[in-house]
């Protein structure tokens, strides 16, 4: 912690906070009333800045307060759901205090009405997104099935890391690689985290932090027609919305201190950067440190992220986001079984369920930097062009992972391999033209899109022969035993090991796709999508490992949604795609088997409600994904190219306000993926690998609005049933509920939470088959300004 404190990184954070803060010298503050027409403080309205994010309401005495406003001129609103919304103009200075009065049209019997309707608003139903079908799409008019995890349910939960946060997601199970990062299964496919606002990202290795995230977004299904393989899988996307500046001097700086030695602080500022508000800029920053619940690791992170948006003209704006984001951890533990130690699930394990077989010292250094550029250009009202350029850069330092091998019943043996120095590099390029336009009495919103992608990387590792071990530990002798540290590791890598290049890697992806949404009538939407991908991969240069090729793709897309109840109740169906590439088989006959990208093929139907003033937000769909031309190999090491998988089920997700205050979330999902042909005939009929039959999650809130007011209480949990690490279906992942509870006090100014997770202590493991922390708190203070 001292070195770290004594870092440039750590001054570069915090000094970027103070340089922000010091702003607040050269603002003003808007104060004044607002009462109902009879005389009434009107409590509850929300007072605001038309065009900006920053507001506050007004409290039981009628009074309210804007302070830290950035000089210039202003449009003043008081709004309500259901009432008139009142405007009034200002004119601020710098160190001026304006006094801005307002008297509603309504009495306050009224507004107790409105009060009691707009208090079973959701907060967590917010589906509008412009990224999902890569146009301005309604949820009722998209044949597609999506969650959206929002930045109010993550801070009711007071999450403080990315798995937590997915924990929210219908289907969804969490996944944590060995090597350092972090996916999901989603409809019995591991599904990573791979894109950033629509655009490609990467935490294979480097993981990410929440800090700078706004909403997640997941999209179920093969994807490929709009996102390509590279961002999408079989099971959908994920993708992450961060943060964006607004135009007024606003943000928070919060504190976490938890179990396992957790300690996060974490900042958001934003504030324009010219009288005029055209130049803005917002830089969220963290700083993480936790040990992990075993008896050794921990977890320790830096992020900083700057974002400036600048309105060129009514017609152009420019925007640019930037991220570091540095790790220092201890990998997760990979265990693996043999069939002689006669173990066949995770729970029969015979080492204590917190013991770590390996010292923290052999950790893993990553970081990555990440560049997005974005130009929307307005051509006319109907018409929008967007330009978007990204940058991403993964880099592994070292990366010592652990893989412990039962090779009896009591024995394990202990092996590590060091990966790094290694980098991966993605620079995309896509244009996107947005429309709308009829022919005749039909409307069309199309989309137009051009895409380059460019991936170049590189890696080293140090591993020993596959027969070869650190050490072979007996538990029955020795039930404690005593972790292996770097010394050790090193010293036996230098004896033993081998240092591996792996060479440089190159891969090219030029793509074109477009989409259609045609409104037959206003219930009655067809969609109509389709992708032409070009892949060429160079192959490893240095040395030699792998040939060249090149793959060419086509993915369609259609879908039909039919509103029974007008904005209210759809249903929809749809087929969809998606692929990835393969390289060419050389075949024992010394032929080349040139391969056609693995395509995954789905169809679905179901419903979708936002009914009664979208207090009930219900998605209920069937699926079917068919995978027809996997590949495989016979007896003699043919390679063929008709393997077949199958994977369908149910999604239910219902988000509803039954009563003033209380917002539910609950998801559901069924799911029976299985491998129907491959090369192990043995294989055949089983459960394709980390892929739990049953998934649920719920989480639901209550805000007080009288005698404890500001006070909420959120209780919740999840639901994973038992699944398979590997596809041969002899290690299993046992299923577990965790049960998780949270109290929040929210107040203008500051908010206060805690939360209790996993309140029975239910040991469980995740789809990697790492064990997970036992019961843990966190208490988070937030001071808003």
């Amino acid at each position: 912690m001292y070195s770290f404190l004594c870092s440039k990184k750590f001054y570069f954070t915090f000094l970027s906070l103070f340089f922000s803060a010091g702003l607040f010298a050269q603002t003003g503050t808007i104060k004044g009333s607002v009462k109902t027409s009879d005389g009434r403080p009107a409590e509850f309205v929300t007072i605001g800045l038309a065009g900006a994010t920053k507001g506050t309401t007004v409290n039981q005495k009628g009074n309210y307060q804007l302070k830290n406003i950035s000089p210039g001129n202003y449009t003043l609103t008081a709004s309500f759901i259901g009432l008139i919304t009142q405007k009034k103009e200002v004119e601020l200075k710098a160190g001026e205090t304006v006094t801005v009065d307002f008297v509603l049209s309504e009495n306050n019997e009224q507004l107790q009405e409105v009060v009691v309707k707009g208090a079973k608003t959701n907060k967590f139903a917010n589906k509008k997104s412009e990224l999902v079908a890569r146009m301005p799409l309604a949820n009722l008019e998209n044949p597609q099935v999506y969650s959206v995890v929002t930045r109010e349910l993550l801070q009711e939960q007071v999450a403080t890391n990315i798995s937590q946060a997915t924990g929210n997601i219908t289907g969804a199970a969490p996944n944590n690689y060995p090597a350092g990062g972090f996916a999901i299964t989603s409809r019995g496919f591991i599904t990573g985290i791979n894109a950033r606002n629509g655009m490609e990202t990467v935490a294979s290795r480097s993981g990410l932090d929440i800090g700078n995230i706004e909403r997640i977004e997941v999209l179920k299904g093969p994807s490929g027609t709009l996102f390509g393989a590279n961002i999408s899988s079989f099971g959908g996307v994920v993708n992450v919305v961060t943060k964006r500046p607004y135009d007024t001097f606003g943000g928070a700086a919060s504190y976490t201190l938890g179990s396992y030695g957790l300690n996060r602080i974490s900042a958001d500022v934003n504030t324009p950067l010219n009288s005029e508000r055209t130049a803005l800029v917002r830089i969220n920053t963290a700083v993480n440190r936790q040990n992990s619940f075993l008896t050794s690791g921990h977890n320790n992170t830096v992020l900083i992220a700057p974002s400036l948006s600048y309105q060129v003209s009514d017609h152009l704006k420019l925007s640019a986001d930037l991220e570091y984001f540095n790790t220092d951890q201890t990998r997760i533990m990979y265990t693996r079984v043999t069939p002689a130690s006669g173990i066949t699930g995770a729970d029969q394990i015979p080492l204590a369920y917190n013991k770590s077989l390996y010292l923290d010292d052999a950790n893993a250094l990553t970081s990555s930097n990440k560049l997005f550029l974005e130009g929307k250009y307005r051509i006319s009202d109907n018409w929008t062009a967007t330009t978007l350029f990204s940058f991403v850069s993964e880099n592994v330092k070292q990366s010592y992972q652990y893989y412990p091998t039962w090779i009896s019943p009591t024995k394990v043996a202990r092996n590590v391999v060091l990966y790094g120095p290694m980098f991966n590099n993605y620079t995309n390029f896509q244009e996107n033209v947005n429309g709308e336009f009829k022919t005749g009495a039909i409307k069309h919103k199309v989309l137009i899109g051009l895409s380059y992608r460019y991936y170049n990387g590189n890696f080293y590792s140090t591993s020993t022969p596959a027969n070869r071990f650190i050490d072979t530990v007996d538990v029955s002798k020795t039930p404690n035993p005593v972790a292996v540290g770097k010394a050790k590791v090193d010293g036996y890598f230098l004896k033993y090991g081998t240092l591996a290049p792996f060479g440089v890697s190159d891969q090219f992806t030029t793509s074109a796709y477009a989409t259609d949404v045609i409104s037959l009538n206003e219930r009655l939407f067809a969609m109509l999508s389709l992708r032409f991908d070009h892949y060429r991969y160079k192959g490893y240069t240095s040395p030699s490992v792998s040939s060249p090729y090149t793959q060419n793709s086509v993915a369609p897309k259609l879908g039909l949604v039919y509103q029974l109840m007008k904005d209210q109740v759809s249903l929809f169906g749809n087929y969809m795609s998606g692929f990835q590439n393969i390289a060419p088989a050389q075949q024992p006959d010394g032929t080349l088997f040139v391969l056609k990208p693995i395509f995954a093929n789905q169809t679905e139907g179901g419903v979708k409600t936002e009914a009664f003033e979208k207090k009930v937000n219900l998605t209920l769909s069937y699926y079917y994904t068919n995978i027809a031309n996997a590949t495989r190999t016979d007896s003699k090491g043919f390679t063929f190219q008709d393997g077949r998988q199958v994977s369908k089920g149910v999604d239910a997700e219902l988000i509803a306000n039954p009563l003033p205050g209380l917002n539910i979330l609950m998801g559901y999902a069924y799911n029976n993926n299985k491998i129907l042909k491959t090369t192990n005939p043995a294989l055949e009929g089983n459960m394709a690998a980390t892929a739990p039959a049953r998934i649920a999650n719920w989480w639901a809130s209550y805000r007080f609005r009288q005698a404890l007011k500001n006070v909420g209480i959120g209780f919740g949990g999840n639901y994973v049933s038992r699944a398979f690490l590997t596809a041969d279906n002899t290690y299993s992942l046992p299923h577990y509920t965790i049960l998780n509870a949270a109290v929040f006090y929210d107040q203008p100014k500051w908010r206060f939470d805690f939360k209790v997770n996993n309140i029975t202590k239910q040991r469980y493991w995740d789809l990697a088959g790492s064990a997970q922390p036992l019961a843990n708190i966190a208490a988070n203070l937030t001071i808003k300004f």
